[in-house]
């Protein structure tokens, strides 16, 4: 007969330590306020602890069974229970195997394969290198938040439909007995484990599918040298530095290149933007009433460096409450829901370093002839030219 009775066991949970029932069943709570089961045995002459669950939902008498049925399959059939276990786990389903067989099962309710493909895109961005293959069942909401917390930041929009979908194929596998719990809304919620979103004016961005009709109106708009830099920005998803410091020196329109030099750049590293069609004329529009005096591109006011006011105030004459900046987030937003692109494109297309170290070691290259397909087809969204903004590739496999 056990040593311990259910009140001692609810007892106990409130409190950190061991607690023994006797032949080899203890339990066992910690400081952080986790309680689970453990049955010590003898395996081969190694002394093994297996795990029976959690003291929370498994009762006394439930796991007083398990025991007995354990020491059992020990004792008669020779059974090595923790390798059992250890080959279950290695064997259960991952996130990317149950996210592949959700999308599989729910087909019908996809528009179309695009449809399909970006909500997969969205995953395979953000949450397959962290979860992909990991149990679906031992995913936990710190794991979640380490995963999507660069777009939760960076790009609220699309970290909030990370969020979403990752939920969304947690409680797929809870109904399909792959996980023991629900997804963890609560410990997601803003102000527990997610802080609030920046929704500063700073940055205020557009949506990505009112840009094309932005630009529509922008080249109707009067005004010659802020038109024609803000357009530019927009297609190069470039910054505004970038683009009002930018000289004819710096390209080559032969190889629809722009090698922007490292003391323009906010990161101090030269950077070559390839450009689209829709870029290269505004570039025709922006030579055709060059300034002379001037090496540079869009001019200010008497050929001097363009203020960045000058770019704002372009867009409140259209009565946009966005900013400048904000247009790198449209583009940003537009690659992870709109193309099947791997993050690391348009990241690179921004110009912006991979914060970590041993990634940017395998990351070699510059991506240009991925960079080049992915403005291209920035280019083509933006003019609303379908031939080529809906041809986008999906990411290698690996």
């Amino acid at each position: 007969m056990g040593k311990l009775t259910a009140n001692e066991v609810k007892a106990a949970l409130s409190k950190p330590g061991t607690y023994s029932d006797g032949d080899g069943l203890f339990l066992k709570v910690s400081k952080t306020g986790g309680a689970s089961w453990l049955l010590r045995v003898q395996h081969d002459g190694k002394r093994r602890d297996i795990g029976l669950g959690s003291a929370k939902l498994v009762t006394l008498a439930g796991v007083r069974a398990k025991a007995a049925e354990a020491r059992r399959a020990i004792r008669e059939d020779g059974r090595d229970l923790v390798a059992e276990k250890r080959k279950a786990k290695a064997e259960a389903v991952t996130f990317k195997e149950a996210t592949l067989t959700y999308l599989d099962t729910h087909k019908h309710q996809w528009a179309n394969d695009k449809h399909k493909g970006q909500w997969l895109s969205t995953l395979e961005t953000y949450a397959f290198p962290a979860l992909g293959s990991k149990p679906v069942g031992d995913i936990t909401a710190g794991e979640i938040i380490n995963a999507i917390m660069g777009a939760w930041t960076k790009t609220p929009e699309t970290g909030r439909r990370v969020k979403q979908r990752i939920c969304t194929i947690l409680d797929y596998a809870h109904a399909r007995g792959w996980r023991a719990t629900e997804a963890p809304h609560k410990a997601l919620a803003v102000g527990k484990g997610l802080p609030k979103q920046q929704r500063g004016k700073h940055h205020a961005a557009m949506q990505y599918a009112d840009v094309p009709i932005f630009l529509t109106r922008l080249k109707a708009s009067g005004g010659v040298w802020g038109r024609l830099a803000l357009e530019f920005a927009i297609l190069t998803a470039a910054r505004s530095q970038e683009v009002r410091k930018a000289t004819w020196g710096e390209f080559n329109l032969e190889t629809a290149l722009w090698t922007v030099p490292a003391d323009h750049m906010k990161m101090k590293r030269e950077h070559t933007v390839p450009l689209s069609p829709e870029a290269l004329a505004v570039l025709q529009s922006a030579s055709a009433v060059r300034l002379t005096g001037t090496d540079l591109v869009f001019p200010g006011a008497n050929g001097g460096t363009m203020s960045d006011m000058t770019l704002l105030a372009v867009i409140r004459r259209m009565k946009e409450p966005v900013t400048v900046h904000g247009f790198r987030s449209s583009f940003r937003t537009w690659v992870a829901e709109k193309t099947n692109f791997p993050g690391e494109v348009a990241e690179a297309a921004l110009a912006h370093q991979n914060p970590n170290e041993v990634e940017r070691a395998y990351q070699r290259g510059d991506l240009l002839d991925k960079r080049r397909t992915l403005m291209e087809a920035w280019g083509a969204y933006c003019s609303n030219d379908t031939t080529l903004a809906n041809v986008v590739p999906f990411k290698q496999a690996g």
